[in-house]
């Protein structure tokens, strides 16, 4: 039986998160559903990182076995036609039957796209996260490199997370600004439930100045969520998407890449 991995890039701001829920709003229940209709037969897929509500991707991987053959495009193209106008399937590919879309995955990727204006935002309203407050660039960079490397990021963790270990290793923040845009990545092997939007409140308590750069060493060896900022809002969170071995041929990026600034 084939198992098809798919490229889906989604704007979460009118879904329950990713998961399927009885109500049926979530983006894996649009997805789903798409895919029974094109397919003519039920199908279940598996992702790389379930996103919350209101988050978005630009590049969620998933996977599914099938029992009818279909041209690459038309796994794209067909299933396009029966989803809504925010959830897009990007690309296709053909796997081996031991790939899988969360347990193949090296590290994982989001961004957070924030603007920082005296003014709300409009017509990036739940696509972007809002500050109006001037941000320091530096401070916030000495922040970010406190955190690097593997730590127990318990002070990160949503209460309901369901993580096995608080352990993670962060790789990467980037942080850069376009204008009155800033763009944040982090890159780790894994992320605790909330502890991107975690680390983005406690990055901006930095770079407002509410708090040194110094505090957020003290925060990491705290362990205890009440010693870290209040979680920032899921607006401008996207997540990237995952990544694999080479030699899986997974692509990485979708157009989406380029429309964030930064």
């Amino acid at each position: 039986m084939p198992r098809i991995a798919l490229g889906v890039c989604y704007r979460g701001s009118a879904y329950q998160g990713w998961q399927s829920q009885p109500g049926g709003r979530t983006v894996q229940d649009v997805l789903e559903k798409a895919l029974r209709q094109f397919a003519d037969q039920p199908v279940r897929t598996l992702c790389a990182g379930r996103t919350d509500t209101g988050v978005h991707a630009l590049n969620q991987v998933v996977h599914f076995d099938i029992e009818i053959e279909r041209e690459l495009f038309s796994w794209v193209r067909g299933v396009n036609r029966y989803l809504p106008p925010d959830v897009a399937v990007q690309w296709s590919r053909v796997v081996s039957p031991d790939f899988h879309a969360r347990n193949s995955a090296r590290a994982r990727r989001y961004a957070y796209l924030l603007l920082a204006s005296p003014v709300r935002p409009a017509i990036e309203s739940a696509q972007a996260g809002w500050v109006f407050r001037p941000l320091g660039e530096a401070a916030m960079r000495e922040a970010a490199g406190l955190l690097i490397g593997e730590h127990d990021f318990s002070a990160f963790r949503a209460a309901e997370c369901q993580a096995a270990s608080p352990v993670k290793q962060l790789r990467e923040i980037a942080i850069r600004r376009h204008g009155a845009y800033w763009r944040f990545e982090f890159e780790a092997n894994a992320f605790l439930h909330h502890m991107v939007r975690n680390l983005m409140g406690c990055l901006l308590a930095v770079g407002t100045g509410s708090r040194p750069a110094a505090w957020v060493a003290e925060v990491l060896a705290a362990r205890k969520r009440e010693a870290a900022a209040p979680t920032f809002a899921p607006d401008g969170l996207y997540f990237l998407g995952p990544r694999y071995d080479q030699d899986l041929q997974i692509p990485e990026r979708t157009a989406a890449f380029d429309w964030l600034p930064g």
